[in-house]
């Protein structure tokens, strides 16, 4: 059904995104002097998981557009508008790094902007567990997003001038522990118990695979290729990240355990559902860490595998190549290519 002039207009973005729906409304129109072409100017009433909710969202706006522009957007909804504008004008490098800093935003991805208090991005920060390069571009975002947000009168400049009295320093996150590698007879243990709950499987599976632990919670089954023992990692924090890493043969059998269950990531919850990294955090690695009197997070599996590699004498472009750490001059990234068998045979040797 075609809507009134002047009514506003629904649409779907592409990819997969949780609110794919955009409402929005012309405002106004642009005159190009050069073309002799105008333009329309818009305002975004709002993403909505539905064409249905698009389409009340919109006629909520026609009978109040005040408070619903200033009162009812959220966070994740800044971050769609402001990221549909700046994708295309920054490197893939860069999408990834602002994605990896949006996911730790999972506890105010739907409160209300106008809600959102610098305590609530503060606790965002302090429970996040990263260090303080990763916390900077975190930091980084928040400020673009309270920029857009002054731009498009969605909040005022006094309150988005208070991100800078966040505090992103090391001293002021209790989770930025010293990332120290599991040790053999921690490992040991961890084989011990593994019968005792399956998620202690995920714990050796990033030990003896180097992954980030965003990259393992996102990886999908259809990148895990079993009878090849590799898995392919699509999305990561830098471009050496994306890789294919392979799977020791120690660990294939969690691997084809998980690969059973009904759910498009390879771990998921024991409802079948995809992990967000507080989940896991929160609920399934802390309380498995707490009996075994371990203080390990989720990072340091990353540090063992490197740490086993090197111990097991592995040549240290080869580790690079598995674990997705950029190489250190051109020859390396340039000349050196690494197979797929060279990589099972150093995972092997842990």
């Amino acid at each position: 059904m075609r809507l009134p002039n002047g009514y506003g207009s629904v649409y779907k973005l592409s990819g997969r995104r949780r609110n794919p729906w955009v409402a929005r409304k012309t405002i106004g129109w642009d005159f190009n002097e050069e073309t002799q072409k105008a333009f329309p100017k818009y305002k975004f009433v709002g993403y909505y998981p539905t064409k249905q909710d698009a389409m009340i969202g919109l006629a909520e706006y026609n009978k109040d557009p005040y408070d619903l522009h200033f009162q009812t957007i959220t966070f994740s909804e800044v971050f769609d508008r402001w990221s549909e504008e700046k994708y295309p004008k920054i490197s893939h490098s860069n999408v990834q790094g602002y994605n990896a800093s949006y996911r730790l935003c999972e506890p105010i991805k739907n409160m209300k902007m106008c809600d959102i208090t610098i305590d609530h991005l503060q606790r965002v920060v302090d429970d996040s567990g990263k260090n303080t390069p990763t916390l900077k571009k975190l930091k980084i975002l928040f400020k673009q997003l309270y920029d857009y947000c002054v731009l498009h009168d969605i909040l005022s400049k006094e309150k988005a001038d208070k991100i800078k009295y966040i505090d992103i320093s090391q001293s002021g996150n209790p989770n930025a522990m010293n990332r120290k590698p599991f040790t053999t007879e921690e490992i040991d243990m961890l084989w011990k118990v593994q019968d005792s709950n399956i998620y202690y499987s995920v714990i050796l599976m990033l030990i003896y695979t180097g992954c980030r632990i965003g990259e393992f919670l996102d990886l999908k089954k259809e990148d895990v290729h079993l009878k090849d023992r590799w898995f392919y990692v699509r999305e990561s924090k830098t471009e050496a990240g994306i890789r294919e890493v392979p799977i020791a043969d120690k660990v294939v059998h969690f691997f084809e355990y998980w690969m059973q269950k009904n759910c498009d990531t390879l771990i998921c919850t024991p409802e079948e559902e995809s992990f967000t990294y507080r989940n896991y955090y929160d609920s399934y690695w802390t309380p498995l860490m707490q009996p075994l009197n371990m203080t390990h997070t989720p990072h340091c599996t990353r540090h063992t595998c490197i740490s086993l590699l090197t111990q097991s004498g592995v040549d240290e472009r080869i580790i690079r190549k598995i674990v997705g750490h950029k190489g250190q001059g051109v020859t390396e990234t340039v000349y050196t290519h690494i197979e797929l068998p060279v990589k099972l045979d150093a995972i092997n040797s842990i």
